[in-house]
């Protein structure tokens, strides 16, 4: 597939909803957030301005598609999304996630509900914090909801779509079986989990094939390991100081693990020709595994929105260059 060929948009699933191909993902700029037990949740401190003119300035890239959740910085990332889409809302499709119960005054998570009443009250919620009334994916944001409940706020979802409040929805899971309860809905559109070169997902992959869903990539870029500019994080309140368990290294935990690095490094010439950054081919990677693939990488600058979006000009990789990092990785 050449460059740009079938990139520049997508489609979120059944909903006939287009979506530009990259979407971005909007956990960075809800700045400082942390658990009850005091651990970071957020990525650092942010400049809420230049998050306005990163949103602002993807928009005018081509990016249409935003994902965010109700309890990123506790409601922080809502409210600054919100301001930065202002009358341009009507230009792009929002999505958002519920399922955390979090206090906005002190920044911190506080539990969890998975109650069709909270279901509602977190809409109406997250309406007001966005400024609009109404949400084009709204998700699930607890992964390892029992199935039963999961029906049940599959249900509700419905409701929502029926009164006109959410458009389509989703749940944000890395396991293919729950994803498939909320598959069986009429207007589930999608289902969020993670995927990069890295860390593949055939499973969840064959599941958006067979019921016709989106696959809507998070970690696309994974925790910035594929960026090649960081080795963990140590900036103070940055979740990315503990990284997921699939990239701790050994010692302390506080960086990725060097076989991690090792495979990146080995990855490095496929990624980066064409003239691509190593971000830029990784997303290109996604865009190449499957037509259902959205990345959503994060961002907190004007340039990192450039640099991502700058990968929808090339478009995905090669079937050659998918191949070769398949053997490069030993799959």
């Amino acid at each position: 597939m050449g460059a740009g060929v079938g990139t520049a948009t997508r489609t979120l699933g059944r909903s006939g909803i287009d979506v530009s191909a990259l979407g971005f993902g909007c956990w960075a700029i809800g700045g400082e957030w942390q658990s009850a037990d005091g651990q970071p949740l957020g990525w650092g401190k942010v400049d809420d301005e230049e998050s306005v003119r990163a949103v602002r300035r993807a928009l005018d890239l081509g990016v249409t598609f935003f994902d965010t959740a109700d309890t990123y910085g506790a409601g922080h990332s809502e409210r600054v999304l919100g301001r930065a889409l202002g009358r341009r809302r009507a230009d792009v499709v929002l999505a958002t996630k519920w399922g955390n119960v979090f206090d906005e005054r002190t920044r911190t998570l506080t539990a969890a509900d998975d109650s069709p009443a909270y279901a509602r009250r977190a809409l109406t919620a997250s309406l007001r914090r966005l400024g609009t009334d109404h949400i084009d994916l709204y998700q699930l944001h607890l992964s390892d909801a029992e199935p039963e409940k999961a029906a049940q706020l599959r249900d509700v979802c419905e409701e929502f779509v029926a009164e006109g409040l959410v458009r389509a929805y989703a749940w944000s899971t890395d396991d293919p079986d729950r994803a498939a309860v909320f598959a069986e809905g009429e207007h589930c559109a999608a289902v969020q989990h993670a995927l990069n070169v890295l860390q593949d997902a055939p499973g969840m992959l064959a599941l958006c094939e067979e019921a016709g869903l989106a696959s809507v990539n998070r970690s696309p870029l994974a925790m910035g390991l594929l960026t090649g500019k960081r080795r963990g994080s140590t900036e103070a309140g940055d979740i990315r100081s503990r990284p997921p368990a699939w990239l701790q290294g050994f010692g302390d935990g506080s960086g990725a693990d060097p076989q991690w690095v090792a495979r990146v490094e080995a990855l490095r010439e496929v990624l980066t020709s064409d003239g691509r950054t190593l971000a830029q081919g990784a997303l290109a990677w996604l865009w190449a595994r499957s037509p259902r693939t959205i990345p959503i990488p994060g961002f907190r600058s004007v340039a990192q929105a450039e640099q991502n979006a700058g990968a929808l000009a090339q478009g995905p990789l090669t079937a050659a260059q998918s191949a070769e990092i398949d053997g490069l990785l030993g799959r």
